[in-house]
């Protein structure tokens, strides 16, 4: 269950009554008690959301992922521990995240001085993206900290939703710039941390996880869509979505890709369409960007484009869906695809 194990106990000390509220959710207590059950990314953040609104705590998601870490990761919380430099640490926890966490996707990337660990969901479907963005970037900082020692700080933190009526609970975490609205919830730090030496590097048992965590992974690949699905919110972001260059991420030819996907009775553009939809109901229920600067982080040539794309999808235009929300709508997955489907700083 990871970061959900510390729910009942914030819940309680929120002045609520873990049983009751979690009941209300459709999870029975006992389930805490077993460290392996499992639960969807969707059930875990339908949680964290529920618990947020029950205790009028608009920062539940932090408090969450404050109280974590490398323990909450098994096997690759282990494997980064033991790596034998911090780079080298980073690389296996964004490489394999999804062992632990099957919905949601980290990117590493290094600029000159800058580093900027990201996290992101590629699960359609799914809500809290806020709740849940700030306590994974609560996790991440929690462990650079174990990492690089407890004074280590970030240069700047990035959300990406509106900026909160509170921000005193997310200053006095991260001690350092923020910056909300931002494209992507991330962590920016110095790259002079990178090669630092981890004290208590383990190659023999570093080697013996890895060939675990790449067992389980192999009984895990089969569903091709999903990996690309886990690449396409970066790869609109960076400008990088054609499908030569998402096809050439996973080192193949697009036709291969194309040809892979349709196994599964999906196409390529039906993911890009679905990613840009997923993208543009987080941006416009969680951020308060307007709708040009959303139309070109998704890609468009022009809001024009992207509002009938947009139209198509939900049959409402951007406008209205933002309207509908602000007034206690649900988001919902597209309805309609362009061409046929086969399947529904402060």
């Amino acid at each position: 269950m990871g970061t959900a194990l510390v729910i009942p106990a914030l819940l309680k000390r929120l002045g609520v009554d873990p049983v009751e509220v979690l009941a209300e959710a459709g999870i029975d207590m006992k389930l805490f008690d077993d460290p392996e059950y499992t639960i969807s990314l969707a059930a875990h953040n339908r949680i964290v959301q529920h618990c947020a609104d029950r205790t009028r705590c608009a920062h539940f998601g932090l408090l969450v992922g404050q109280q974590d870490g490398l323990q909450s990761l098994g096997l690759v919380g282990l494997l980064v521990r033991y790596s034998t430099d911090i780079h080298t640490a980073l690389n296996a926890f964004v490489r394999h995240l999804g062992v632990h966490v099957r919905g949601a996707h980290a990117t590493l990337t290094v600029d000159g001085k800058t580093a900027l660990l990201s996290w992101e969901i590629h699960e359609p479907g799914v809500g809290a993206h806020d709740q849940v963005g700030d306590g994974a970037i609560a996790v991440y900082c929690n462990i650079l900290r174990e990492l690089c020692g407890p004074d280590w700080k970030p240069t700047e933190v990035w959300f990406a939703h509106r900026r909160p009526a509170d921000v005193n609970p997310f200053r006095q975490f991260f001690q350092v710039p923020l910056r909300f609205d931002a494209e992507q919830f991330a962590l920016l730090f110095s790259t002079d941390v990178l090669a630092r030496r981890l004290p208590i590097a383990d190659p023999q048992l570093h080697e013996l996880l890895q060939h675990e965590i790449d067992a389980i992974e192999v009984r895990h690949h089969g569903n091709f869509p999903e990996q690309v699905r886990s690449v396409l919110r970066t790869a609109l972001l960076t400008g990088h979505a054609r499908s030569d260059q998402v096809a050439g991420i996973f080192g193949m030819h697009s036709r291969t890709m194309h040809r892979r996907l349709s196994e599964f009775g999906v196409g390529f553009q039906q993911l890009v369409d679905e990613s840009r939809f997923e993208f543009a109901q987080q941006l416009m229920e969680d951020s308060s960007l307007d709708l040009a600067r959303i139309s070109a982080m998704l890609g468009y040539a022009a809001p024009g484009v992207f509002s009938r794309a947009f139209q198509r999808w939900s049959g409402m235009t951007p406008l209205e869906w933002r309207t509908a929300r602000e007034r206690g709508g649900r988001r919902t997955a597209p309805e309609k695809q362009a061409g046929d489907r086969k399947r529904g700083a402060a």
